[in-house]
């Protein structure tokens, strides 16, 4: 079969690779979709910036991937073949203080912590092996590009807005509108949120934002957002806020576009911030929380809620490509002008 590999220089390259065998306690995984996410982009298809056992280590690319168990190895418990799975994507020891509460993203142990993706073949290949313990089962209902987004966008953006919490009281601020940004509204709204607010550098990723109905209000960034984000809700400024630029000044502006004894949330990876925490923060008693990925409970916890609410994540897929043409895919999510990019197989490539 062949495997998508990225070689650091801003390119993909397409290799031969054996199909796997499941060893104990894996399946094997035909892949349906394979979505990109924005810290493929930034650690790795540009340069690759991690060292060490968190480098990635050559191995087949896409830690996103949704699909269908093909073959289970011996020693599988609840999983069986023809079970519908979205691959939490970071495969921990099972047994530190973080895994048993599901925080495999925050495994202790480095002798066992490897990401699909990055450490460990993924999902941008027709066949991948998976641990049985890293499968959550994807509902009938939600599709397989939904699975894909669900495996890391949507999980970490739901547990950012679980931490702050969001109800039908709060105006909601979106800074960075991107694939991670899009899906905070999106959650938002779900959450009851009735006002959001929306800004972003780029007019593409403001357009499809418009075009897709999930802000109330989007903003070109810049220096007059606060100021405006102020206008638009009666001078007090949001109840919440969620970053999801990594950039300094989008920061900055989530924190003092909230109001007093509100809340902001920090997804959004790399960059850096620059506050004066007294008028900032401490004078106006507001909290920020810092958010990585979230637990296997909490994304299962949130696929019965797409569920319930009728929500489907890949309607953020603003393009879908074949495996051969993965080079196309990487370069325009690159690009930041587009929503989602998916990599996909079979039916999941015809019904875009």
């Amino acid at each position: 079969m062949m495997g998508a590999t990225l070689p650091g220089d801003s390119t993909t390259e397409l290799k031969e690779f054996a199909i796997p065998e499941p060893g104990h306690g894996e399946v094997l995984i035909r892949v349906k979709a394979s979505t990109i996410c924005g810290s493929d982009i930034r650690c790795i298809y540009h340069e690759h910036l991690g060292k060490g056992p968190e480098g990635y280590q050559g191995v087949i690319a896409g830690h996103e991937p949704s699909g269908k168990i093909e073959k289970v190895g011996p020693g599988c418990r609840q999983f069986k073949e023809g079970d519908r799975v979205v691959v939490y994507h970071i495969s921990g020891c099972g047994v530190c203080n973080d895994c048993r509460r599901g925080y495999m993203i925050s495994c202790t142990n480095e002798n066992y912590r490897r990401a699909y993706g990055w450490q460990r073949d993924g999902g941008m290949a027709p066949y991948m092996i998976a641990e049985e313990k890293d499968l959550l089962l994807l509902p009938d209902e939600l599709s397989y590009v939904d699975g894909a987004q669900v495996a890391c966008g949507f999980g970490t953006v739901y547990e950012g807005l679980e931490k702050i919490g969001i109800c039908g009281n709060d105006a909601v601020l979106v800074t960075g509108l991107g694939p991670v940004g899009l899906a905070a509204a999106v959650l938002s709204r779900a959450l009851g949120a009735k006002l959001i607010i929306g800004t972003d550098a780029i007019d593409e990723r403001l357009q499809i934002a418009k075009d897709l109905g999930l802000c109330d209000h989007v903003l070109k960034a810049g220096p007059d957002n606060v100021e405006q984000i102020k206008a638009l809700t009666g001078g007090y400024g949001v109840e919440r806020a969620v970053d999801c630029s990594a950039h300094h000044a989008a920061r900055k502006t989530a924190v003092q576009a909230t109001r007093k004894w509100g809340k902001i949330v920090l997804i959004g990876e790399g960059g850096t911030m620059d506050l004066n925490p007294s008028p900032d923060m401490i004078h106006d008693q507001k909290t920020i929380y810092g958010s990585w990925v979230t637990s296997t409970w909490k994304m299962e916890e949130l696929i019965e809620r797409l569920v319930r609410w009728g929500v489907h994540p890949a309607d953020l897929v603003t393009h879908r490509f074949a495996l051969d043409q993965v080079s196309d895919a990487y370069a325009l999510m690159a690009s930041g002008k587009c929503g989602k990019v998916a990599v996909c197989f079979d039916e999941e490539l015809d019904n875009a």
